[in-house]
């Protein structure tokens, strides 16, 4: 995985000029039976478990490496939000979406403790709003565009491992901060919340937001990535619902997981781990039950464990 001090060195390299497709941090496609037996060879039970994995989806699917740094999972979800979403949440809709930090700055106090990788000559809670303003921007760009070559050429600017980019993957992690605080105080109401907010604010180090900011959140694409219950709050900020090829889980109930399993959409961002820590990106391939957008036609996720899992 990329440090920190590798991500800033990135940033001051290459502050605007554009990259080719070697430095892209999301790969071209490529098909997942060539990446595995090129990946994991030997008979090592691992080797073994892995590639069965790979084997079982190699036809419906080929796969994008993600940059493996600690944002890969944040990348991989935002990949897929610009490559295959077809209409705004309605949270974007919200003309004061920009407002959001200045407000949570003054009713929390939780944005001092807010930290980028790249140095800024704003305060903390403007370059929060521009980093929200450019995620509408950009969600709005891909939806309205009219082909899938344009949406491809956008997705290639952005991922590109400069500051737009960063920038783009601290708006998500915003969300989920703003997420987590709407949560936690339904939760002291006594109000109805999803299941994964007992699992969020269960643990010993994230008992309310302010200790999820500063002992999780905070150091995600620095010193660590999300965990499980984590993509659960990124699924359910962006009103997603997060499908994972968990390859490692082969052959048991959670080979394919849902994050968050209560909070379902017919057509899920399809992602692929081989260990919980890294993410790549699954793309479908083009065969009929798949739409005009290259986005699967899945059935909606069944009420049974058997297929959906949140063993956190």
């Amino acid at each position: 995985y990329r440090g920190e001090e590798e991500i800033q060195k990135e940033c001051a390299l290459f502050p605007s000029a554009a990259v080719g497709e070697t430095q892209s941090s999301v790969s071209a496609a490529e098909d997942l039976q060539t990446y595995s037996e090129r990946e994991w060879k030997g008979n090592t039970t691992k080797s073994l478990l892995i590639r069965k994995g790979y084997e079982a989806i190699a036809s419906e699917f080929n796969l994008r490496k993600v940059r493996g740094d600690n944002y890969c999972a944040l990348r991989a979800v935002l990949f897929q939000v610009l490559s295959q979403s077809k209409q705004l949440p309605a949270w974007l809709h919200d003309s004061d979406i920009s407002k959001w930090p200045k407000e949570m700055h003054s009713d929390q106090d939780f944005i001092t403790e807010w930290q980028f990788p790249f140095e800024t000559s704003k305060s903390k809670v403007q370059h929060l709003e521009q980093c929200l303003e450019l995620l509408t921007n950009k969600w709005q760009e891909a939806v309205q565009s009219k082909s899938l070559e344009e949406r491809k050429r956008m997705c290639q600017q952005v991922f590109r491992g400069h500051d737009e980019e960063y920038e783009l993957l601290e708006a998500l992690k915003f969300l989920m901060l703003r997420t987590a605080v709407q949560l936690h105080s339904d939760m002291e109401k006594g109000s109805d919340v999803p299941e994964f907010c007992w699992l969020l604010f269960a643990r010993d180090s994230s008992k309310c937001p302010k200790t999820f900011l500063t002992n999780h959140l905070r150091h995600v694409g620095f010193s660590g990535g999300l965990e499980q219950v984590e993509m659960c709050l990124l699924g359910y900020s962006l009103q997603e619902t997060i499908r994972v090829v968990r390859l490692y889980k082969c052959d048991t109930e959670e080979f394919i997981t849902y994050y968050p399993n209560d909070h379902k959409n017919a057509s899920p961002l399809c992602l692929l781990t081989e260990d919980d820590r890294h993410y790549n990106v699954l793309v479908p391939k083009k065969f009929p039950k798949f739409d005009a957008y290259g986005r699967p036609k899945w059935n909606p996720p069944s009420d049974g464990q058997s297929s959906i899992t949140t063993r956190l």
